[in-house]
């Protein structure tokens, strides 16, 4: 086997550059071709991703979050090239999907391997000008959007707490969107949603900055995505929410409402949608579901 290690220097802001080595290590021990590539930038990185494709690479291991990942899935999707993850980003929802522990270089590398394999769905974006992505966690607009971009703003503190730092900052500045939003059923039913939201999340998995279960009930590999609209209401009111969102319990706040579709049409003035923590597109967007589109490496365990 050939395998492309894409690592992220910047993961984590460099504290954990060497969990890339590690994996390598452990892959060769076992003699499987590993190349480490690197690049100074996303585009840079890509380019040595789909170069490393183009060669003949059996399998891709990323070392980073899901924002590396992400990379990654653009070439992968479709093509059943397998993935695995080093998950040594800040959020890493993707790799807790497939049930990798948050920096186990060993445990990851192990994975690959093994050999065994789950296919996971994924969330297809089209943008305004046709052009399209893949997301494999969640795709967050609105408020959550705006945390995302503070939180990346953000030199400390490093991991999941970030974004809990970055949510009570914005908090303070919460206010409602106005939103269209179109819901696709699975039974070709087409719902319509006008109307301030304060934000429109789309999930194709459960978690989204470091495990916060925004779509408590996603499963990646039903064929659906997952709809979290959260309505405005009072500040009290909704950081009274903020707890239950932490604990996956807020499907029955009466601001929320959730949805499992096919597809999704948002569509909202200078707003711009994050997916797998990074920005994807400005409104308006369409995501589909991409069914079974990625193979991923998984522990025997997950």
């Amino acid at each position: 086997m050939d395998v492309a290690l894409l690592a992220n220097p910047a993961a984590r802001s460099g504290v954990h550059r060497h969990a890339a080595s590690r994996a390598a290590e452990r892959l060769r021990a076992h003699g499987i071709r590993t190349t480490i590539v690197s690049g100074g930038s996303a585009a840079e990185s890509t380019e040595l991703l789909r170069a490393a494709v183009d060669l003949g690479a059996d399998a891709v291991l990323v070392a980073g979050g899901d924002g590396t990942a992400n990379l990654a899935i653009q070439q992968l999707a479709g093509t059943g090239i397998p993935l695995g993850i080093v998950p040594v980003g800040t959020g890493n929802d993707l790799a807790t999907t497939v049930g990798l522990a948050e920096l186990d270089a060993e445990k990851a590398a192990d994975a690959v391997i093994a050999g065994a394999t789950r296919r996971i769905d994924l969330g297809r974006v089209t943008r305004a000008d046709g052009s399209t992505a893949y997301f494999g966690t969640v795709l967050a607009s609105g408020f959550d959007s705006l945390v995302n971009d503070r939180a990346n703003a953000m030199r400390w503190p490093r991991g999941s707490s970030r974004y809990t730092i970055a949510l009570l900052a914005e908090f303070v500045r919460l206010h409602g969107i106005p939103y269209e939003v179109v819901l696709e059923h699975a039974d070709g039913a087409v719902e319509e949603v006008a109307g301030d939201l304060v934000m429109a999340t789309v999930g194709n998995g459960r978690t989204y900055g470091g495990g916060i279960p925004i779509c408590p009930d996603a499963d990646p590999a039903d064929g659906l995505l997952d709809v979290t609209l959260v309505r405005p209401a009072g500040r009290l009111r909704l950081l009274r929410l903020l707890p239950r969102v932490y604990r996956g319990a807020h499907a029955s706040a009466a601001e929320v409402a959730m949805a499992r579709v096919t597809g999704v049409r948002l569509s909202s003035p200078g707003v711009t949608a994050y997916a797998d923590g990074d920005p994807i597109g400005a409104l308006p967007l369409r995501v589909d579901v991409a069914p079974h589109a990625l193979t991923l490496f998984a522990p025997a365990s997950a």
